[in-house]
């Protein structure tokens, strides 16, 4: 086994990702929103309020445009997303989230903040304010998107 000291930062990240990935999930298939996968819920986290090109969605989630076709068809015939006209070009179409989408998010965001509210516990005031300016300092050379 790894000492916790040889652990790469990486994979520090993604644990505690992970922890509260599983939290979220189970959040919300306990409130009936059991008919997602994370991969389909990664596609959905880059919908923008007023709704995303699929070839955006697939370039963020960094996946094939035919995978993130593949994930928003079965979004859409689970109700969580619709394709809409894109008003400023016409041959293009949106994927707007749907009402099943935003009442998910409600839940996520709940154990979000929850689980936000452990780690302050955990780590103290100073120590998650300064985790939180760290990982936003990252997010400018790791985040094309942001």
């Amino acid at each position: 086994m790894v000492a916790e000291s040889e652990l790469n930062t990486g994979l520090l990240l993604f644990l505690p990702y992970r922890a509260l990935e599983n939290r979220i999930f189970a959040a919300l298939a306990d409130a009936g929103f059991d008919d997602f996968t994370p991969a389909q819920a990664r596609v959905m986290q880059r919908i923008g309020p007023d709704g995303t090109r699929l070839t955006e969605l697939a370039e963020q989630a960094q996946i094939t445009k035919q995978t993130a076709g593949f994930l928003v068809d079965q979004l859409e015939k689970s109700g969580y997303v619709t394709r809409v006209p894109d008003p400023t070009d016409k041959r293009a179409r949106l994927v707007r989230g749907a009402a099943k989408a935003w009442a998910a998010k409600e839940v996520a965001d709940g154990v979000v903040a929850e689980v936000e509210r452990e780690w302050e516990d955990h780590l103290g005031r100073r120590r998650m304010k300064q985790l939180r300016e760290a990982l936003t300092l990252l997010r400018e050379i790791t985040d094309p998107w942001a």
